[in-house]
């Protein structure tokens, strides 16, 4: 059963409740497909506060994707800032049914915690990750729907977003 899931960004112990997370989470765990009244992720959604929350190692990170909320190839999964390094990291070598990024990067941002070996959201006003470094990671994606949102910022001071259940319902209807 295709469940939705979010990977969150570093620095936070209390995702459930965190910004634009639950509300997302919510409405597509909510979602149907309005030609055949089924749920578009009948298994769920997964919201979880990760351990490591701060440093975000790789190592822990994709052993609890692995093990612990078991992400399989039926799921759908958004990664939010160094969520979506993880999730990168983590198909890299396994299947999943859809990936959502949001102020996803590839570098380490200059950052000694960031430090790292088809759908992109961007906003050219986030303060922490650069346009350019999210335009480069979306280039480097086959078939990707790159957004560029104007004054969002990181992403982290709202506690909708639209525009991404939209897209991700639009994207599991067709």
């Amino acid at each position: 059963m295709s469940r939705i899931i979010l990977i969150p960004g570093n620095g936070n112990d209390c995702v459930e409740v965190s910004m634009w997370y639950p509300s997302v989470i919510e409405a597509l765990t909510e979602a149907k497909d309005l030609r055949t009244g089924q749920h578009l992720f009948p298994g769920g959604g997964v919201l979880r506060t990760f351990p490591d929350p701060y440093d975000a190692h790789e190592e822990v990170w994709i052993k609890f994707m692995e093990e612990d909320i078991e992400i399989g190839e039926n799921d759908v999964v958004i990664g939010h800032s160094s969520g979506a390094a993880a999730i990168m990291r983590y198909i890299e070598t396994r299947k999943v049914k859809g990936v959502v990024l949001v102020s996803a990067y590839h570098s380490d941002l200059g950052d000694a915690s960031e430090l790292t070996r088809s759908n992109a959201n961007a906003s050219p006003s986030d303060h922490l990750v650069p346009i350019e470094e999210q335009r480069e990671v979306a280039s480097k994606i086959v078939g990707v729907e790159y957004r560029e949102l104007p004054n969002r910022g990181h992403f982290i001071r709202d506690h909708q977003f639209p525009e991404l259940v939209d897209n991700v319902v639009q994207r599991m209807i067709l």
